[in-house]
This record gives C-alpha cells, structure tokens and sequence, in this order.
C-alpha cells in the first residue's frame, strides 16, 4: 500500500452522532414560538374587535330588496375606514375573508357571504365605489379590487370585493356610482324642499 492510501484510511472517520435531544429541543422551541406569535396575532384581532365596539348591527336584506340591477359572485377581502386602506375593521364580522354573492338592486347592495356575516348597504348608506389595487392585507394588480364606500353610524367605511371575472368590475363601479349619486341628490332636493317650508 502506498503511503498516500495510507494516510487516507487513516484519515477517514465516522460521521457524528445525530443528537437527537438537541435536536427536539430546537423543534419543541421553535413550535412554541409560533404558537405564541399566533396567540398575540388573535390577541391583536380581538383587541381591535374591542376598540370598534360602538359599530352598529349591520342591517339584513329588507322583504322587499327591488329587481336585481346587477349580480356578481367572487371573494370578500375586508372592510376598512374610508380613505385609511390599512385601518382594517373586524367588529361585526367585517373582518373575515369570505366568498361572496352580490346584488344591487334600487333599494341597496345585498352582501351575502356563506359561513360569514351577511349585511345589507342601503342606498341612502352607499357613497361610492372605485377600482383600487389594495385594502388591509390584500394587494393586487392595478384595478384588481372593486372598492365600495358606504357609510354605518357615524362611519364610513371602504369594503373590497373581487369579482370571479374582473372585466366585471367597470360596470359595477358605473352603476354603484349612478345610484348613489342618484340617491344624494334626491335626498339633498328632498331635504331644501323640507326646510323651505
């Protein structure tokens, strides 16, 4: 044998020995660290629940909700306070991510949303909408999410939703924006009428 070979055989060992309690001990570590980030993640959550308490009850779909002007089905991603896309709101169930079924018909907006709270925006209660690419933990392409601005109590607030087909979304704003309008300049008219008497 050369010594080169010899020196290589020589050289050679066996690979360590796992430590396996080391090694559970790092797991066991890092699955509390996650259970305990999630537990201040819900802690958070209800904390912010806590603080918009004074929201009212969302009003229900009235008997008589009127011929549907528009129907659209996609994905709820949240409510916010107008103008503020991060100031997420949860009371109420405004903060659960759901499918959704919309409707728009004269009288209002009907949101129902399968294992989540349902809620009906009025079209005195309607302000607006808009195509806008983000609100509280969602972000999308350009256009990606129609917004509508309605006010509740003395809040308004910006809900995203997200047709299942996008080309959808230009009408919707249209004629979110029509009824609106629409309705606060009957309101306005009715309003000056009332106090010129």
């Amino acid at each position: 044998m050369t010594p080169s070979l010899i020196h290589l055989a020589e050289a050679q060992k066996s690979a360590p020995v796992t430590d396996w309690a080391a090694r559970i001990g790092w797991v066991v570590g890092l699955l509390v660290f996650v259970a305990f980030v999630y537990w201040l993640m819900r802690q958070g959550w209800k904390w912010r629940g806590t603080l918009q308490g004074d929201l009212p009850e969302l009003p229900g779909t009235p008997a008589d909700a009127g011929e549907p002007r528009l129907t659209l089905s996609g994905r709820y991603h949240g409510s916010t306070t107008a103008g503020q896309w991060l100031d997420r709101i949860v009371a109420r169930g405004l903060g659960t991510r759901s499918r959704v079924e919309l409707t728009l018909t004269d009288q209002g907006l009907d949101v129902v949303r399968p294992g989540a709270t349902s809620f009906f925006v009025p079209a005195a209660a309607l302000r607006g909408a808009r195509l806008d690419k983000g609100i509280a933990g969602k972000v999308l392409t350009e256009g990606g999410l129609l917004i509508v601005t309605w006010r509740h109590g003395d809040r308004e607030i910006d809900s995203g939703f997200r047709s299942d087909r996008a080309d959808d979304h230009a009408a919707w704003v249209e004629a979110l924006n029509t009824l609106s309008t629409t309705h606060t300049t009957t309101t306005t008219e009715h309003t000056e009428t009332e106090g010129a008497r």
